[in-house]
């Protein structure tokens, strides 16, 4: 499995791995940017150790992670991947998303999940992508209905947090059937 190079006139998505992790550590140490995370990565051993599991998962063909890259500011600005790729059933979730609070709302993550979900589809071939998100991340959750997907159900009480508290996961899903319908709707243009 070799990661492809996703990209549009808006971002460029490239295999992320251990020789360029440390262009995100100014991003991966704002303050409150994966609270809904049960991940760590604000100090530069832990965002390496992070990234060392997501090459860990690569190098298993579970993950395929990728260093974001804004081309609009022409700057880094954050991480994604695909991950729980299961090449037998032919699903794969789009998660471990965080761009920098400068990027949010200026349409970035829209183009990148664009690209993932034209890969998923169109490249791979699969038939779901799917998306977690924790209950309390409205903002995520909002994000992820506007492109379309539907929330399938919650897992309740499912992820331990870094603070103690047992979160619960929205389940989010957009079937292959789907796709043609919202990248000519939601994806107009792109």
């Amino acid at each position: 499995m070799k990661a492809p190079t996703l990209e549009n006139h808006r971002v460029k998505l490239s295999l992320l791995d251990l020789s360029n992790y440390k262009h995100l550590l100014p991003i991966a140490q704002q303050p409150h940017l994966i609270q809904f995370s049960p991940s760590k990565i604000d100090t530069p051993d832990d965002l390496k150790a992070y990234v060392q599991t997501a090459v860990d998962g690569y190098k298993l063909k579970t993950t395929m992670p990728f260093i974001v890259f804004d081309k609009q500011t022409n700057t880094y600005a954050g991480s994604t991947r695909f991950g729980l790729i299961n090449w037998k059933n032919k699903v794969l979730h789009i998660g471990w998303t965080w761009i920098g609070h400068e990027f949010q709302g200026s349409g970035l993550n829209a183009h990148m999940k664009y690209l993932m979900l034209q890969y998923a589809f169109e490249a791979l071939e699969f038939d779901k992508v799917e998306f977690r998100i924790d209950e309390r991340n409205l903002k995520s959750r909002k994000a992820v209905e506007k492109l379309g997907a539907t929330l399938e159900g919650i897992l309740r009480k499912d992820t331990l947090m870094l603070d103690g508290f047992k979160r619960s996961t929205c389940c989010y899903g957009i079937l292959s059937e789907e796709w043609d319908g919202i990248k000519e709707t939601v994806f107009a243009g792109f």
